[in-house]
């Protein structure tokens, strides 16, 4: 656990020698619990004013002739 081990390490500059168990259980019994840094931030707003693209195509996947209409998949 990373948050115990820097709370450790401030102690240990203070002088104050503790072991990362008792630390940990310390932490616990007082219910302090580390903050964790978020790994993923989703950045899709779907709450936008941006201008959308018309399905012009509208399900008809058939085209009338060849090279008219193309298609992507972004999964």
């Amino acid at each position: 656990m990373v948050a115990d081990r820097r709370l450790r390490a401030a102690l240990h500059s203070r002088g104050v020698m503790v072991g990362r168990h008792r630390l940990r259980t310390l932490m616990r019994n007082n219910g302090i619990r580390p903050v964790w840094k978020r790994k993923f931030i989703h950045t899709t707003n779907s709450h936008h004013t941006l201008p959308i693209a018309e399905n012009v195509l509208n399900r008809q996947f058939e085209p009338a002739a060849m090279n008219r209409a193309w298609v992507a998949d972004i999964t």
